[in-house]
């Protein structure tokens, strides 16, 4: 899938995240305190993280948002606020930029809500809920019901998206393959 000169750069927001759960024992306790987004992306990622403001779109081919809780909460607030969700600038400079360019952008899981606010009319999945649907509806975004096997490709505005973890039923298996078709047709609208 990746040819030995596919060069990724993880980027991040530089922003306060809240850590929601904590184990003791066997108790989850949901807990507030913030922490560092861009530290927690470059200890997830084990790897060197800029800040997402740092981005040119001129210097990359494609832009992925994995989804994750963290993108409905950290990423924008659709986590609380729905369809009337914003997302932080940082991020909607992104998208806008790299659709403004005609350059790919990848989102999977619930990310994709960030491109249906971010861009009016852009044709996205998150899988088959409903409620999560309609709020994307009301952003002025088109959705469409996908299963586990495919994903969404709006060839007009360069958007793939892709259920992924949405699909409540779908095995990590089933994922992995979901998101590798994902990047493959991302790749596929690099000019």
């Amino acid at each position: 899938m990746f040819s030995p000169r596919t060069w990724i750069k993880i980027m991040s927001p530089i922003m306060q995240l809240i850590n929601r759960f904590q184990k003791r024992g066997a108790c989850i306790l949901l807990t507030y305190f913030l922490r560092n987004c861009l530290v927690e992306s470059a200890r997830i990622s084990r790897g060197n993280v800029t800040a997402l403001s740092k981005l040119n779109p001129a210097d990359y081919d494609a832009l992925f948002f994995p989804g994750g809780f963290g993108a409905a909460t950290n990423l924008c607030n659709f986590a609380s606020a729905s369809g009337d969700c914003k997302v932080i600038p940082d991020v909607e400079k992104a998208i806008k930029a790299f659709h403004d360019l005609q350059k790919p952008i990848g989102l999977c899981c619930i990310a994709p809500v960030l491109a249906a606010r971010c861009i009016k009319g852009a044709h996205v999945t998150i899988g088959t809920d409903p409620g999560t649907a309609g709020a994307i509806e009301e952003m002025g975004a088109h959705h469409e019901n996908c299963q586990i096997t495919e994903v969404c490709v709006d060839q007009k505005n360069f958007i793939v998206t892709a259920p992924a973890y949405m699909c409540g039923t779908a095995t990590i298996a089933d994922i992995y393959e979901n998101i590798g078709l994902l990047v493959q047709k991302v790749f596929s609208l690099i000019k």
